[in-house]
Formats: structure tokens, sequence, C-alpha cells
């Protein structure tokens, strides 16, 4: 499998030593528009580091194109209007280029802004590259040309948890505990449309919707768990939302297996591991335990930050754009975006491709369970001795899910 991926990465950089010449040298700008103050600000902050630790690292010959990457970080204190104000921040500052992925609704924003700008403003255009929003309507209804997502939609990773979750057969009496906005919604909408179609047995004894980013104490919300009668949990929650209600878990000795999205972002691996030993699965499209060149850019990031590398989209984002860029012979944005469409590129968990029909990246996912390190899984998260072992990989046809999106594309 090494072997291939390296294979398939020369032959990438063959193919395309005629068409770098055209821009190697020059400097490609990605405005990072996340929380880095607030309540996320630790996500936010992680994930910038994350954006420009890989962007360094794949720089100039390190991709197709020859090009230098350069991540700067934009405030957008987790809300959808600083976003906007960010987003025009960095179009006047001549970025081309927009990540973001901290919110969904911040994403609907700069995405309906992007496609605003690009139309009225030709020869200013931008491209956004959404790293972890997963709202589905990005990619759906709401889709748009200049917005290319590469983590996998809320649908997605549902489909794959509850195909791995149908063959549990602890799994009976279900609550749900989710964000109150579009992600945290949707978690449950899906939750409960793929297990009916799975395994129609298993009840949902109790759903709790929680204000975003505002709740201290979720010890009341643990106490409904404890009296439903519960045997599992399902919660889309992250940063703060989902440490704290771990925490709150662990001063009430409540011990039930739980599913989630995003127990491997920053601060949460920490609160499970103060609570010993406990049964708690991710969905994600990456894992902690990888190995190779991926391993080995953790392990540097680890050594450099003392921090986790997670969000693996970040490295799957800078070889699409590289590969985009040696392909449009250019950095133009307009080329760019245009090359991006169907491109696939080798990652990590093998090929991965941009579908040309809505923008969301189609890759291979993966069900990691928390357990103490061992000589197959050695990476311990957030220095705790633990860790996320994977323990079920499906291949990106298990998860992927139709499109509605109508695709309007630029004239010419």
């Amino acid at each position: 499998m090494k072997f291939a991926i390296k294979t398939v990465a020369a032959c990438a950089l063959v193919a395309c030593a005629g068409a770098a010449f055209a821009q190697k040298g020059e400097t490609v700008k990605i405005a990072f528009i996340d929380p880095l103050s607030g309540p996320f600000a630790n996500v936010g902050q992680n994930q910038l580091k994350s954006w420009q630790f890989v962007a360094d690292r794949l720089s100039g010959s390190k991709n197709p194109a020859g090009v230098k990457f350069e991540v700067v970080g934009f405030d957008n204190k987790g809300s959808p209007q600083e976003s906007l104000n960010a987003l025009k921040a960095a179009i006047d500052q001549g970025f081309h280029y927009v990540t973001q992925g901290n919110g969904s609704g911040a994403a609907l924003a700069i995405s309906d802004a992007v496609s605003k700008n690009n139309a009225r403003n030709p020869g200013k255009e931008v491209v956004f590259l959404n790293y972890a929003a997963v709202d589905p309507a990005l990619t759906n209804e709401k889709c748009d040309y200049w917005h290319f997502r590469l983590d996998a939609d809320t649908t997605m990773k549902m489909e794959a948890l509850t195909t791995f979750m149908k063959d549990q057969p602890k799994v009976k009496n279900v609550y749900l505990l989710n964000q109150n906005y579009s992600h945290g919604q949707q978690v449950a909408k899906y939750f409960k449309e793929g297990i009916s179609r799975k395994r129609p047995d298993v009840k949902i004894v109790g759903e709790d919707l929680v204000p975003l980013g505002q709740v201290k104490d979720f010890s009341p919300y643990v106490a409904k768990i404890k009296q439903s009668g519960a045997d599992t949990i399902v919660t889309g929650n992250w940063g703060a939302d989902l440490t704290l209600f771990v925490k709150a878990l662990n001063d009430a000795g409540l011990k039930l297996p739980m599913y989630t999205y995003y127990a491997q972002v920053t601060g949460t691996p920490t609160a499970l591991a103060a609570g010993g030993d406990s049964e708690v699965y991710v969905i994600a499209y990456g894992h902690a335990n990888h190995k190779g060149e991926i391993g080995a850019m953790s392990a540097d990031y680890k050594k450099k930050f003392n921090d986790d590398f997670y969000t693996y989209a970040t490295y799957n984002g800078i070889n699409l754009m590289g590969a985009a860029i040696a392909k449009a012979k250019s950095i133009d944005p307009v080329k760019v975006a245009a090359a991006l469409e169907g491109l696939t590129v080798p990652s990590f968990a093998g090929d991965v491709t941009m579908r040309k029909s809505d923008h969301q990246l189609q890759q291979s996912m993966f069900v990691t369970k928390w357990q103490k390190v061992d000589k197959v899984n050695s990476y311990s998260v957030e220095n705790t001795g633990y860790t996320f072992a994977p323990v079920k990989q499906m291949d990106a046809y298990v998860a992927s899910t139709p499109t509605s999106c109508q695709m309007k594309r630029p004239p010419g």
C-alpha cells in the first residue's frame, strides 16, 4: 500500500513537472477564518497551527506546483457575522483562498459571501476550502461552485457510523445529546434515519439540543440520561461542549458507551482520561495511529507544539491545492477551482477524489475506539497514555451519499 501511494505520488510529480515551471516559486496565501478567542479558541488555535505546519511542510519542492503556501489567521470569534467581517478583511488584503471549518453557520455565510463577491468582482475571485463544517446543505441545496469540502459531511459520517453500530448488539436504548444548531440537529436527524433502516429495534429514549458554547454545567443533562435508562449515547458535540459533558459524566460516575464525531478534538481526550477506562468511539476520516508520512508529521507536530495533530483535512487540502495549481499551470483561483473539480490525489488512507457534481471529497472513513496505548497503537493522545485505535475502516463508497446539488458553473 505504501509502495502504491509513493508510486502514484511520483507519477504525479513527473506528470506535472513541465507544468510546475509556470508558477514555481510563487506564494499562495490562504486566510484561515475560525475562532481564535472565546469558548472554542483552543480548537481554532490548534487547527490554525495545523494548517501552518502542513503548509510549511509541503511547500516548494514538496508539492508538484513548486509553490510556497502561507496560512494567516483571522479570528471570527465563532460568529457568522464576524466571519463575514474577517472574509472582507482577507479579500481587501488580497487573499484569493480562504479556509474555515468550525461551525456550519459560519461556513454557509462565507460560502454565500464568496459566491456574491466572485460574481460582482471579476479578477478578485476567492476559493473557499471548507475543512470541517459538515452541514450537508453545503454540498446539496446550497452548494456553490467556489466551495470545496475536505471533511466528510454529517450524512456520510452517520451512514458509516450506523453501519458500524448495527452490528453492536449492546446498542438498544440510545440517548441523543447535540448542540442546537444545524450540525447538532442533523446528527440527531440522520442518526434516527440511519438506525431505523439498519436496526429498527433500537429505541431513542431521550434527546436534548444544548445551546452552542453556552452550557457550563452538563450535570442536569447527565441526570436525564441516567433516568432515561439509556445504554448508549450518541453526540456530535465538539470543543468545550463535549469536554464539559465528559466531565459531568465522570462526576456522576456514569459510564455508557458513547459514539461521537469529535472526541479526539482538543481538551476532550484529557477529560476522558480523567475518568479512566471508558467505551468511546469516534467516526472520522482519520485517526491518531496512522503510520508513514502522516504518522511522521503527527510526531513532528507534537514535538514542535506539544499538541496533537488531528485535522488531517489540512494535509489533503494542501495536497489538492498543489496538484490543482500544477494542473492549472497557475495560482489564479478561477483556473485552480476548475482544476480541483474531479481531482484525485493520493492520501494517507488511499486515494481521495473531489467529486465534481457537488465538490464533496470522497474518502475512507474510520471508526476508532478509546483505549490505553499498546505496541500497535502507540500514539498517546494529549499525553494521557490513551489513544483512539482504529477498529474499522470503510472504503469511500460505504459512506458516500447522493447529492441534490445543481451546480451552477461560471461562464467559460
